[in-house]
C-alpha cells in the first residue's frame, strides 16, 4: 500500500508538472494570441469575454494550481520527513498504539519513492535506532522495530531473554547493560509486565518483559532453540522492545539494507483510543489527546 501510494503520488506530480509546464511555456500563449484575434476583430470587447478567452480549461487549471502544493509533498514525503502511525504495542515503552511519528527518510540515505534505489548514501542505522523498514517477507508493509545487531555482529538471547553482542572481529560477547528494573503500568493477558533500561551502543531507554510468559522463540522459530544469529553483511537485526509481544529478527530473519525506510525521530501527535464495550462511536475515532508524549524518541 505505501508503494502504491509513492508511485500515485509521482504519477501525478508528473502529469501536473508536465501541464504546469505546457501551460507556461505554450498554452497561455496561445491563449494570449486568441484573445489577440478577436480583438483585432471585434470592437471594444467587454472585459467579461476577454477573461473568458483567456481562462484556461478545468483540467488545466487545477493541474497548475496543484502541482506545486503535490511537489512540495512528494519531495518532503520521499526525502526529508513522512509521517507513520503507530498501530501495535511491539514498540512500548517507547511508542504506544495512537502514537504518530516523524521518519526522517534521509538518514539511511536518499532513495528514489518508487523503486528505492539508493540515489546518494547519507548515512547507516546505528545500534540502538529505532528504525522503519520495509517488513522483509511482505516489502508492502511498513515495520518499525530497534536496531540491535549490525552487520557481521552475533547476537546471542538467552533463555532468560538477555542479549549478548559479539561486534564483527570480535572475540568476547559483550552483555547488553539492564538497569532500574521497576514494576510497569502495563499488561500482557492480564500479567503486569516488567519495564527495565538497556543501553545499545548509545542509547538508552526502556523495555518490557513478561516475567512468566515462555520464550516465544521456541514457539515460533523454523529451527526450535535457535538463539544466536550472526547478522549478514548488509543486513541488520532489530528487535521490539516490548520483548515478549514483537515479531521481530528473532522469528522472521534480517532487515536487509535495501528495506530500510528511515530513522523514527519525534512523536508529533499522540491519540487515545480506550473506550469502555458499551461505546457507540467507531474505534478509530480518539477518546483523548496525549501532549505528554510529544517530543523525541529514545
Amino acid at each position: 500500500m505505501a508503494n502504491t501510494f509513492s508511485l500515485i503520488l509521482v504519477i501525478v506530480t508528473l502529469v501536473t508538472g508536465v501541464v504546469w509546464v505546457l501551460d507556461k511555456l505554450v498554452l497561455k500563449k496561445k491563449r494570449q494570441q486568441k484573445l489577440a484575434d478577436i480583438q483585432a476583430q471585434a470592437n471594444n470587447l467587454d472585459d467579461a469575454t476577454a477573461e473568458k478567452v483567456l481562462a484556461p480549461s478545468w483540467f488545466v487549471e487545477n493541474s497548475v494550481s496543484i502541482f506545486p502544493v503535490i511537489g512540495f509533498v512528494l519531495v518532503l514525503r520521499s526525502f526529508i520527513y513522512e509521517p507513520f502511525q503507530i498501530p501495535s504495542g511491539s514498540m512500548m515503552p517507547t511508542l504506544l498504539v495512537g502514537d504518530f511519528i516523524l521518519v526522517e527518510k534521509f538518514s539511511y540515505g536518499i532513495k528514489d519513492p518508487v523503486w528505492r534505489s539508493e540515489l546518494v548514501e547519507t548515512g547507516k542505522p546505528e545500534r540502538g535506532d529505532v528504525a522503519v523498514f520495509k517488513f522483509p517477507p511482505s516489502p508492502n508493509v511498513d515495520y518499525i522495530k530497534r536496531v540491535v545487531g549490525m552487520p557481521g555482529d552475533t547476537i546471542r538471547y538467552s533463555a532468560t531473554k538477555d542479549i549478548c553482542i559479539q561486534p564483527k572481529g570480535e572475540s568476547n560477547c559483550k552483555p547488553v547493560k539492564l538497569s532500574n528494573v521497576v514494576d510497569s503500568p502495563f499488561f500482557q493477558d492480564g500479567i503486569p509486565l516488567i519495564q527495565m533500561d538497556e543501553k545499545l551502543g548509545a542509547v538508552a531507554h526502556s523495555i518490557l518483559v513478561n516475567p512468566v510468559s515462555r520464550d516465544r522463540i521456541d514457539r515460533y522459530q523454523p529451527r526450535p532453540g535457535v538463539r544466536e544469529w550472526v547478522v549478514p553483511e548488509g543486513n541488520y537485526f532489530v528487535m521490539g522492545d516490548n520483548r515478549d509481544n514483537s515479531a521481530d529478527s528473532r522469528y522472521w530473519g534480517f532487515v536487509p539494507e535495501a528495506n530500510l525506510v528511515g530513522k523514527a525521530v519525534g512523536i508529533w501527535i499522540s491519540f487515545e483510543f480506550e473506550r469502555g464495550y458499551d461505546s457507540v462511536l467507531p474505534t478509530w475515532i480518539p477518546t483523548g489527546v496525549r501532549f505528554n508524549r510529544i517530543g523525541g524518541i529514545d
